[in-house]
C-alpha cells in the first residue's frame, strides 16, 4: 500500500531500536514485509538502520527511508553538512524523505532559514522528497509559500484514534501532503477502549491492528514500533484487515483529544 509519494503505508519506527538488539528488530521488520524505515538524528539509530538494510539484502530501492533533521541542525549553514553526515551514517547516497522532526523551539531560528536549506539539501539530491514533522496548518502555509513550486510531501505528527487530530489531518489531505501518523498504536492501550476492543474481538483481531487499519483507511502513514518480534509481525497484518465503513465511524467517535507528546516549547497545536 502506497500513497501519491509511493511512500509505504506501513512503516517500522526505530525510536528506542538501538544496538544490536535493534538491528534485529529491524531485520525481522523487512523479513515480515515492512518496506518503509523512519529514524531521526535525535533517535541515533541511522547507524543501525543503515546496517540493518545492508544485511537484509534488500535492494536500496525497495527501502523507503525517512530521516529528520534535528532541531539543533537548523540554523543557518547547519542543516546541509547534518544531512550529509546522516547519510554516511545510513550508507546510502540519498535519503527518500527528510523532515524538519521540529520547528525551531521558541522560534529561536527563523522557519525561513531551515525550510530554504531543505530545499537546497532537494536541490543537491540528498533527498527525494521533502516534509516537516509537528507543523500547524499556519506554518505548513508559511513554509509552502517559501517552496514555491516545491512540494511538501509529507507531515508527520502523532495521530491515533485517541487523537485524530482531525483538523490537521484534513488540511494536509486536502493540499496534498501526506500524513504520517506517529505514536500510531497509542503505546498498547487501545485495548482499555470497549469501541476497539468490539471490533477487535468481531474481527479477530488486536486493537492495535484495528488502529493500523483505521489510519490505512484513511489513506495515513504508519509507523508503529516494537522491540518484539511477535508485535512486529502482529502489527503487520494490519495491512491485510478491513474495516467496514460503520466500524471506521464508530471508531471516530472514541477521538479524546489525548496527546502525549506535548514538549512545553512546542508549537500552538491546531
Amino acid at each position: 500500500m502506497k500513497n501519491q509519494y509511493d511512500i509505504p503505508q506501513m512503516g517500522f519506527g526505530t525510536f528506542a531500536r538501538k544496538g544490536g538488539d535493534g538491528i534485529e528488530a529491524m531485520l525481522v521488520a523487512l523479513e515480515t514485509g515492512y518496506r518503509h524505515l523512519d529514524t531521526a538524528q535525535d533517535y541515533g539509530t541511522e547507524t543501525e538502520v543503515g546496517q540493518a538494510v545492508q544485511r537484509s539484502g534488500l535492494n536500496r530501492d525497495d527501502v523507503f527511508i525517512t530521516t529528520k533533521i534535528a532541531t539543533g541542525n537548523l540554523g543557518a549553514g547547519a542543516l546541509i553538512s547534518s544531512l550529509r553526515q546522516s547519510l554516511d551514517n545510513l550508507q546510502v547516497d540519498q535519503l527518500d524523505l527528510t523532515l524538519i522532526h521540529w520547528p525551531s523551539p521558541n522560534n529561536a531560528v527563523p522557519l525561513a532559514v531551515y525550510i530554504e536549506q531543505l530545499a537546497e539539501a532537494h536541490e543537491l539530491g540528498l533527498t527525494r522528497l521533502i516534509g516537516v514533522s509537528n507543523f500547524t496548518i499556519a506554518m505548513l502555509e508559511e513554509a509552502q509559500a517559501i517552496l514555491g513550486d516545491l512540494k511538501i510531501a509529507n507531515n508527520q505528527f502523532e495521530l491515533n484514534p485517541l487523537l485524530q487530530n482531525k483538523k490537521l489531518a484534513n488540511y494536509c489531505i486536502k493540499m496534498g501532503i501526506s500524513v504520517t501518523c506517529y505514536l500510531p498504536i497509542a503505546r498498547g492501550i487501545l485495548g482499555g477502549v470497549p469501541e476497539i476492543a468490539q471490533i477487535a474481538a468481531r474481527h479477530g483481531a488486536t486493537p492495535e491492528q484495528v488502529a493500523l487499519a483505521f489510519e490505512f483507511a484513511k489513506g495515513y502513514i504508519a509507523i508503529p514500533t516494537s522491540s518484539r518480534a511477535d508485535r512486529i509481525r502482529s502489527n503487520y497484518l494490519a495491512t491485510k484487515l478491513v474495516l467496514s465503513a460503520a466500524e471506521i465511524a464508530t471508531i471516530e467517535t472514541v477521538d479524546r483529544g489525548q496527546r502525549v507528546i506535548d514538549p512545553a516549547w512546542g508549537p500552538d497545536w491546531d
